[in-house]
């Protein structure tokens, strides 16, 4: 039987949303603790379903905890809880996310911020040929979960070295190749949500299972491994 998540997630958050504050949080530790506790069995509970359909070399549930050094926010918690997926090996790339906050949950798959080496294939492999890509995009089940990618980071413009009249410019100019879906606060505390969300994960298989093949080979299709 699945883990539910509890509409106390939502009443804590939303309380260090209104006290984010080491005082408060020190005072609250014990509703922490066991928020923290129960998140963590649900993010657990995730990973063993998403090892039914795929290979899972790790799950890192991100600790409340905000590096401040470098930010002009100081708050020192975040207010939501967070937990990403990494595929094993080389062979397998991209990951799958889950974040609950209070009216902002998620589930995200695919491919943040892709390295520069990275990005420049991808984006050369759309440029040779960009059909299989969007025909995999465009299946039924992607587009009724995600309708289509997520409107990230693009440029304004062509790649330097692409042409700004290819026909698959759209694709050319995203920074980011990431599909994902946006539940309200409703859905998350459902008995369904956790069901919801491997039913997600599992119809986005063969996009990163694309993505992997595109990039552990060069343009003729021979391994780089």
């Amino acid at each position: 039987m699945s883990i539910q998540i509890d509409a106390s997630i939502f009443k804590f958050l939303n309380s260090l949303k209104e006290n984010n504050t080491r005082e408060w949080f020190a005072e609250n530790k014990a509703w922490f603790d066991r928020e923290d506790a129960h998140m963590k069995s649900f993010f657990a509970q995730v990973m063993d379903g998403l090892k039914e359909n795929d290979d899972i070399e790790e799950m890192k549930a991100y600790r409340i905890y905000r590096d401040v050094r470098f930010s002009k926010d100081k708050s020192p918690y975040k207010i939501y809880r967070s937990c990403s997926y990494k595929r094993a090996t080389e062979m397998l790339r991209g990951a799958y996310h889950v974040e609950v906050a209070p009216g902002a949950s998620f589930i995200a798959c695919g491919f943040w911020q892709p390295n520069k080496e990275d990005l420049y294939r991808i984006r050369k492999e759309i440029e040779t040929d960009a059909s299989e890509l969007n025909s995999i995009i465009n299946t039924v089940e992607i587009q009724k979960i995600f309708s289509g990618f997520h409107n990230g980071e693009t440029l304004k413009t062509a790649p330097k070295g692409f042409d700004k009249e290819h026909e698959a410019i759209e694709l050319l100019r995203k920074k980011d190749f990431l599909l994902l879906k946006k539940f309200t606060d409703e859905e998350v505390l459902s008995v369904n949500f956790y069901d919801d969300v491997l039913y997600a994960f599992r119809a986005v298989r063969p996009f990163l299972d694309y993505m992997s093949d595109v990039l552990t080979t060069d343009l003729n299709g021979e391994s780089i491994f």
